[in-house]
């Protein structure tokens, strides 16, 4: 395939991609103000289930902008695929829940509903086992990992098959319609799809593996650029992680403040497509050191803030109650946790600056640890010759070349004796 065709492909998958998106959006609209759709059906879209598109929306593009400038990397022909399927799957779910709640308002509603029972999971496949195997380049790590590549596609075949002729009702539908092409007579299906995901969640540790293997033999540039695939999929896992624990507590009765962090959980997907992007194509690529450097920091920071903030706030309150005997809480245990905040900021970040530089940083601590300390001798050594082997030893051991040599210019001659000559 030529650049321009490669081009053209990608940009027109893309902006079928904007077109579903906004397909989508006006879905949204009809269900949640159509007075035809039943409020138990409508009351279960919220904002969160529109912004879930915005990820999904952000895959095809940055891939367009990869197959576009490098068409021989499968990575960005990888993102058009899984944000072509996952918005394919958001259409086809809208279109059926509306056309089924409004009958005669859509043609085929339980038929396009049929998509969401399987599309599902080669979208799912895609993301969580090709795009960690094949990244940066779009190459396998070596040879020995096709094994891995073809069973990977072989069980994402089979589920998808699985879970399209399964019998059944179909899960994005209410109520219980029933599969329009499930095979009743093999009921083994549903129980039989269930028992590939352990073989899909083995292909995706596995692939994971395989790029925790690429960045212990890679060097430079190829390290950067999984450390920004990385640092976006840790963001994606830690507030799972923290949903799940809140689910675990809360159960099916979670506070209401835990919408806003659905809504950060399904925004941080975005993260992941862009930092592909910058990735492949190598825009900015050293900056991702700054980026975990900041993150690391200011998180830490912002996280033992809350703790003093909420502590002081508690602690306050229990020793006026205790004193007072009054349950209404002061205004002045507010007041102090904020000013004991401000006062501790600069410090508290300075320390968790310089132990993060410590213990993730440890070269480049080192580094500058000897250049303060050289620029403090500097000011008061006087003997020419020992100030020239201290610089000399102090790039030596930040720069660590090959060969350094320093010139030093000779002191020109007075100017009597240029006018004598």
């Amino acid at each position: 395939m030529s650049g321009r065709v490669a081009s053209w492909l990608a940009w027109s998958l893309s902006m079928l991609c904007v077109a579903m998106f906004l397909a989508i959006v006006a879905l949204y609209v009809l269900i949640r103000s159509a007075p035809q759709v039943p409020s138990s059906v409508s009351t279960t879209f919220a904002l969160t289930d529109l912004l879930i598109g915005v990820p999904f929306l952000a895959f095809p593009l940055v891939g367009a902008v990869i197959a576009s400038r490098r068409p021989y990397n499968l990575i960005g022909w990888i993102c058009l695929a899984v944000g072509s399927l996952f918005l394919l799957l958001g259409v086809s779910e809208y279109y059926s829940i509306y056309g089924v709640a409004n009958p005669g308002s859509v043609a085929f509603p339980i038929g396009v509903a049929w998509l969401g029972n399987w599309l599902w999971m080669p979208a799912v496949g895609l993301f969580a086992t090709y795009l960690f195997m094949l990244f940066p380049d779009g190459r396998l790590l070596s040879r020995r990992w096709r094994p891995l590549a073809w069973l990977s596609g072989a069980v994402i075949v089979v589920l998808s098959v699985g879970f399209g002729l399964a019998p059944g009702p179909v899960a994005s539908l209410p109520g219980k319609i029933r599969n329009p092409f499930g095979l009743e007579g093999f009921p083994w299906l549903s129980d039989g799809a269930n028992f590939g995901f352990p073989l899909l969640a083995l292909c995706i540790l596995a692939s994971v593996v395989s790029l925790v293997l690429r960045y212990r033999r890679s060097r430079d540039e190829e390290r950067e650029q999984i450390k920004w695939i990385a640092f976006a999929a840790s963001v994606v896992a830690l507030l799972f992680l923290i949903s799940l624990i809140i689910l675990l507590i809360y159960g099916s009765k979670p506070p209401s403040w835990t919408r806003l962090l659905d809504t950060m959980t399904a925004l941080s997907y975005t993260g992941v497509p862009i930092a592909v992007g910058f990735a492949v194509l190598k825009y900015r690529l050293y900056d991702i050191d700054i980026i975990i450097n900041r993150t690391l920091v200011y998180g830490s920071l912002t996280a033992m803030l809350a703790l003093v903030y909420f502590g002081g706030v508690t602690a306050t309150q229990a020793i006026f109650r205790t004193l007072t005997g009054q349950e209404q809480q002061p205004q002045l245990a507010i007041v102090v946790s904020t000013l004991v905040i401000a006062a501790l900021f600069n410090p508290l970040r300075r320390r968790i600056q310089s132990f993060i530089d410590r213990r993730f940083y440890r070269k480049k601590y080192d580094a500058r640890m000897t250049l303060e300390g050289f620029s403090a001798r500097l000011r008061d050594e006087t003997n020419l010759g020992a100030l020239s082997d201290e610089l000399v030893g102090v790039v030596r051991e930040t720069m660590q070349p090959v060969h350094v040599s320093l010139w030093l210019r000779p002191d020109p001659p007075p100017r009597g004796s240029e006018t004598q000559e």
